[in-house]
């Protein structure tokens, strides 16, 4: 009977980079895109084409804010995957970050 190869099993994780990146913003709005990628392990430009993933997918704003970034995070999107399509993202960033930290109304708020 054969064994599963360990290099497989021990590569696969339970988020991918998208809701990493998504969950580091709703951290931190005005984080830099270096230090997202530093925090989850991801390249800075790998940062760059997520964002604008979900930047052209409605689950964020970026608003300039002098030389930064501010990132605004619409709660109420429904997730991509017709299994979980009947949850809003915000029901994702409740899991992850603190309830305080986490605003009630919705729509259109910073996730911080």
């Amino acid at each position: 009977m054969s064994r599963p190869s360990a290099p497989r099993g021990d590569q696969w994780t339970f988020l991918t980079n998208h809701a990493r990146v998504l969950i580091a913003l709703a951290q931190d709005p005005e984080a830099r895109g270096r230090d997202v990628a530093d925090r989850i392990g991801i390249t800075e430009r790998a940062v760059q084409l997520i964002v604008a993933d979900l930047e052209a997918s409605g689950y964020l704003t970026r608003t300039r804010v002098g030389r930064r970034n501010h990132y605004t995070i619409d709660l109420t999107v429904a997730l991509r995957h017709p299994a979980e399509a009947d949850h809003p993202v915000g029901d994702l960033l409740a899991t992850f970050l603190h309830r305080e930290d986490t605003p009630a109304d919705g729509a259109g708020t910073s996730a911080s």
